[in-house]
């Protein structure tokens, strides 16, 4: 009996840890390996838009997957990543009144990874893709501040 509750203590803890780790995923970019997760603390999953206009939209999905519709509305689906250590802590830099990481993605069936900028923009309470497509996030409740206290 003992080695059983033994058993399923371990089980226990274990499951605990692999909950516990961040997701990170490696790839090969001109024979160098990256890291990318997609978890960065900040609610990045949604629909980023060019200002003013409905269409051509980049869904991200939290789980990695998305859909990039390309300028004549055509949809293509996608995986991305954000730069990370191989130990899935996401790589930025801190600016002013921002934090600037690395945005991976691949576009299905094309084989080759592409990437841009992601900017957090934490007091105007926006997410930039690409540099022109953007999404608002909601109240300060929601939104975790990558500034410096």
């Amino acid at each position: 009996m003992k080695i059983l509750k033994l058993l399923f203590l371990i089980l226990f803890i274990g499951t605990t840890q692999l909950h516990a780790q961040a997701k990170v995923t490696s790839i090969t970019y001109k024979f160098h390996e990256h890291f990318m997760t997609t978890d960065i603390g900040q609610p990045i999953a949604g629909i980023y838009l060019i200002e003013g206009k409905t269409k051509p939209i980049i869904q991200i999905n939290a789980d990695g997957t998305g859909i990039f519709q390309l300028e004549n509305l055509s949809k293509k689906e996608m995986i991305w990543g954000i730069k990370c250590s191989d130990e899935g802590i996401p790589i930025y830099k801190e600016g002013f009144d921002s934090s600037s990481y690395t945005f991976w993605y691949k576009i299905k069936g094309s084989g080759e990874w592409l990437y841009t900028q992601f900017l957090i923009l934490p007091k105007k309470k926006k997410m930039y893709l690409m540099g022109d497509r953007v999404k608002d996030y909601g109240d300060n409740a929601e939104v975790v501040n990558t500034e410096s206290e």
